[in-house]
This record gives structure tokens, C-alpha cells and sequence, in this order.
């Protein structure tokens, strides 16, 4: 039997390999991943002078179109409607109808922003809240906002109110269903914490379900906006028309009477230059505060 006492001194020892140092060799070129753009990619890295760099394509075909047709009277050059945009923002009334436009359009939306969430807040606490909007945006959504003109100026005469009601109609149900798109579509994961923390009706609705839905929140109010300028500007002509006062809807009416077909074209790059800025700016800062900031898009 082999002793398992014995002595360490009859115990194999294992060998030692031998230490040494291996010096690091060359290894070529891996490349830099730090390498600065150039001039070229830090320009089409800027999205405003994308933008911008469209909007002058856009504005030259324009201006080659125009030149090549060679009828001012049916299609006015892009330097020509540049020329009587300013001369209608400095010797004309082309910025006191646009601000007429503004405030009337601003006041509609603020009323049908909240009216929407009212109306939503009520479908997503009770089953007669939901049943409700669903009928109503069945009925109203599908029917023009231009169409009940004609029953507004009966109601409540010539004037801001009529304009105001319309615009309420065009506004109120695309961003309704919207809304309600974006609260029905919250994980129950979220909807379990919220009520787990004791959240109910408002405080639900304004602490878990906004947040979390504000992508399609922010949708609906881009497509409002867009209604609204379309709504307001047609209105506005028949309010031209009738009452022979008006905004920017007026002003192109007036023109076109005239036959300033460049006026026209200005009134209308002026709803442009508008929806761009509220686009660009306002959405766009709303954007970057809000759902950018909090992940929830690219």
C-alpha cells in the first residue's frame, strides 16, 4: 500500500515552466475610428440646411417653369411673387390679415385641444365616455368642417364665432381619434403601475397615459393644424364675399378679383411660410422636449 504520510520530500514536484516577456509586434494600420468629417458630410449632417437647400431646388424649378411658360397672369415667376410678398408685407394689409387669420386660427385650436382631451380623458375612465366618442367622431369626422358654414353664419352671424366653429369641427376629431389611437395603444405594463400607485381618472389619464402616448398626441395635433389652415382659409373666402372683411383667406379672394395673380401667389406663400415656421419650430421644439427626450423616437 502506498503511505500517504510520507514525506513531501518523495512527492514529484511539477515542472516549472519558465518565464519570459514577448515583445508586442507591429501590427499595421487599423484605422482611425475617429476620423473627422469633412466639410462635405458635416453640411449634410445639418437637417435646416437640407431643408433649405430643397426649398431653393423647389423655388428654381418654379422660377425655370414659370420663365418657360410666359404668362405672368396665370403663373407668376418665384423672383415676382418674392417681389409682391414684400411689397404686401410693407404697403399693403397682407400682415394685418395674416394676424386676423392667426388669432382666429389659435383660438380655435386652443378650444378644440380641449375639447379632445376632455372627450378622450372621458372614453378611457368610463365605457359610456368611449361609447360616446366612438359614436360621435363616426358621425362628425367624416362630415366637412367647410359644409357647416352655412348652418354657423345662420347661428351666429358674420364674424370671428362662425369661424371659430368651424374651425372647433375640423380640429376636434382628427386629434380625438388620435389621442384615443395613443391610449389605447399603452402597455398593460404601464396601466398596472399607474393604478398599482392608486392613479385614477385625471391624474391617471395625465400621469401614465399622455406620456405615454404622446407620439400619436402629437400626430393628432400636427394633422389639426393642418385642418385648421385649410378650414380657416376657405372659410374666409366665402366671409370675403359675404361680409367683404376678412384674413389672408380675403386677401387672396381679393387679389384674384383683381387679377394680381403674384398677390395671390403671395397670400398663399404666406400660409406656407407659416405652417413651415409652426412646423420647424413650435412641433419641432415640442418634439425635442418630449418624446426625443424621453426615447421614445429616433
Amino acid at each position: 500500500m502506498t503511505d500517504l504520510s510520507a514525506p513531501d520530500r518523495f512527492r514529484p514536484t511539477p515542472p516549472i515552466r519558465p518565464e519570459y516577456e514577448r515583445a508586442v509586434t507591429d501590427t499595421g494600420v487599423i484605422g482611425d475610428a475617429a476620423r473627422p468629417l469633412s466639410p462635405w458630410e458635416k453640411l449634410v449632417n445639418v437637417a435646416a440646411l437640407r431643408r433649405v437647400l430643397l426649398l431653393a431646388v423647389i423655388a428654381a424649378v418654379w422660377q425655370a417653369a414659370a420663365v418657360w411658360q410666359n404668362n405672368p397672369l396665370m403663373f407668376p415667376t418665384f423672383t415676382a411673387t418674392a417681389a409682391a410678398l414684400w411689397d404686401a408685407a410693407l404697403n399693403d394689409t397682407l400682415l394685418p390679415m395674416a394676424w386676423v387669420s392667426l388669432s382666429i386660427l389659435l383660438k380655435g385650436y386652443a378650444i378644440a385641444v380641449v375639447l379632445a382631451v376632455g372627450l378622450t380623458t372621458l372614453a378611457v375612465s368610463t365605457r359610456i365616455g368611449d361609447d360616446l366618442l366612438s359614436t360621435l367622431t363616426a358621425m362628425f369626422n367624416p362630415l366637412p368642417a367647410i359644409a357647416l358654414l352655412p348652418l354657423a353664419m345662420l347661428w351666429f352671424g358674420l364674424g370671428a364665432v362662425s369661424l371659430t366653429f368651424v374651425l372647433v369641427h375640423a380640429v376636434l376629431w382628427p386629434l380625438a381619434l388620435n389621442t384615443h389611437a395613443g391610449f389605447t395603444s399603452v402597455s398593460e405594463t404601464l396601466r398596472m403601475a399607474g393604478r398599482n400607485y392608486g392613479l385614477r381618472g385625471p391624474r391617471y389619464v395625465a400621469t401614465v397615459l399622455i406620456p405615454a402616448a404622446f407620439p400619436a398626441i402629437l400626430t393628432g395635433l400636427k394633422v389639426g393644424w393642418a385642418f385648421a389652415w385649410r378650414t380657416l382659409i376657405a372659410a374666409e373666402l366665402v366671409f370675403g364675399v359675404s361680409s367683404g372683411k376678412g384674413g389672408l383667406g380675403w386677401f387672396i379672394f381679393q387679389n384674384r378679383n383683381e387679377l394680381y395673380t403674384d398677390k395671390v401667389f403671395a397670400g398663399l406663400a404666406t400660409v406656407i411660410l407659416i405652417g413651415l415656421l409652426v412646423e420647424n419650430v413650435v412641433f419641432r421644439w415640442i418634439e425635442a422636449h418630449t418624446v426625443r427626450a424621453w426615447g421614445m423616437v429616433r
